[in-house]
Order: C-alpha cells, then sequence, then structure tokens
C-alpha cells in the first residue's frame, strides 16, 4: 500500500468503497466491515496478479480498480469453494 503512495486510512476507505463495488456488481450480500477485507485483501491480490503480466496500478485511482477485481475474484472463489463443500 506504501508503494501506492496512500495511507491505511486511505486504502480502508479505498477499500470498502472498492469492496462494496464489487459486491454490487457480483450480487452478493455482506456487510461493511467485509466489504473493507474484500476491497483491501483484494487490491493486494489483484496487485500481484496483475505484476505478473507486467501491469501495475498505481495511486487511488489504480487502488480502487485493483481493490474491485480482486474482490470480484475472491467473491467468485468464495462462491465456488461453497458450492463444492
Amino acid at each position: 500500500m506504501e508503494n501506492a503512495g496512500i495511507g491505511w486510512i486511505a486504502a480502508i476507505i479505498i477499500g470498502g468503497i472498492a469492496g462494496w463495488l464489487a459486491e454490487m456488481f457480483m450480487k452478493s450480500n455482506m456487510g461493511v466491515l467485509m466489504n473493507i477485507i474484500l476491497g483491501i485483501v483484494g487490491a493486494i491480490v489483484a496487485n500481484f496478479l496483475l505484476s505478473l503480466f507486467g501491469v501495475v496500478l498505481g495511486g487511488w485511482l489504480g487502488y480502487l480498480i485493483a481493490g474491485f477485481i480482486g474482490a470480484c475474484v475472491l467473491i467468485a472463489l468464495a462462491r465456488m469453494i461453497r458450492r463444492t463443500a
């Protein structure tokens, strides 16, 4: 997150927005805390996966985009795991 140029408070706010957007897009029903966690963890996962392809997203907007993509991936993975269990 320090590489993106944002602090922890901004990461929580942006992560919450990214998680909420992913929740709306994926039509899931989660709480505010889970949205924040999904957004932050999703941004970390998406930045890692995108860096494998040479794509680097920086700043507030990049963190929001990465958080949205990563949160959508995490929601889809959770759905797949629930179906098999």
